[in-house]
């Protein structure tokens, strides 16, 4: 079989990856939080034959911790995180991580993101929130407080810089260190009545999605002339030619 078919082959592999990667970007452009994500391509050599041939690996997923555009909403429930740091929610298989900080309470009282998932302190448990007690204020460093009574403290997290995330649902991650919390509110803190939107250049990713599209059909167009040429060497030899 000619390698020339399966590195094409794998080199479509590779593009649609970026293809799903960039169109996610797209669709996630205006949710609050969301991390752009990008795949770093990489080379596979196979020592199969005499010499070496290279093929394009699927690459690994980075997301981008550039901080995105904060826009004011004026919700006491809403907050931008300043810096590179998360905000804890409760998922099904456990804690994860998100910059969006829209947030509401729940009849139980619990506060909650817009997803009905429980939004967690530094200690990893549930905040309750008692809507009769008055206006709502967080502060900088997460501690809520209501008529000038502490009620409870947003957990708000680091997430370490070699961690590799996975995406979850909306704009969450899960990384595969652990979060420490924050300690340090110079760098890193709340913004009351704000949030944070997608660090997603729209304009950006469509111009990379043009170009990985057209790589994709040169690829394929590559792909199906080494079939062609094949079948017809294959023809010529059965003949006897």
């Amino acid at each position: 079989m000619e390698p020339s078919i399966y590195v094409a082959t794998s080199g479509q592999l590779a593009l649609q990856r970026r293809l799903d990667t960039i169109a996610n970007n797209v669709a996630n452009s205006t949710t609050p939080g969301f991390r752009a994500e990008n795949v770093t391509f990489q080379t596979v050599l196979s020592q199969t034959s005499r010499s070496s041939v290279a093929y394009s690996g699927t690459g690994e997923s980075t997301f981008s911790r550039t901080t995105g555009p904060i826009v004011q909403t004026g919700n006491p429930l809403d907050v931008a995180i300043q810096g590179d740091a998360f905000l804890s929610i409760n998922s099904a298989n456990g804690p994860v991580y998100t910059r969006d900080g829209r947030m509401r309470i729940a009849i139980t009282g619990d506060l909650e993101n817009m997803s009905g998932q429980q939004v967690l302190d530094q200690s990893g448990s549930p905040i309750q929130i008692n809507p009769n007690r008055g206006p709502v204020q967080i502060s900088r460093d997460g501690t809520i407080s209501q008529n000038g009574q502490r009620v409870g403290r947003l957990g708000i997290f680091q997430i370490p810089p070699a961690a590799k995330l996975v995406r979850h649902e909306g704009a969450a991650v899960v990384p595969d260190l652990p979060a420490q919390p924050v300690i340090d509110f110079v760098r890193n803190g709340l913004a009351q009545g704000y949030i944070e939107k997608a660090n997603v250049n729209p304009v950006m990713e469509m111009t990379r999605l043009i170009s990985v599209t057209r790589a994709f059909e040169a690829m394929s167009a590559a792909g199906e002339q080494s079939d062609r040429k094949l079948t017809d060497a294959i023809k010529a030899l059965g003949s006897g030619r």
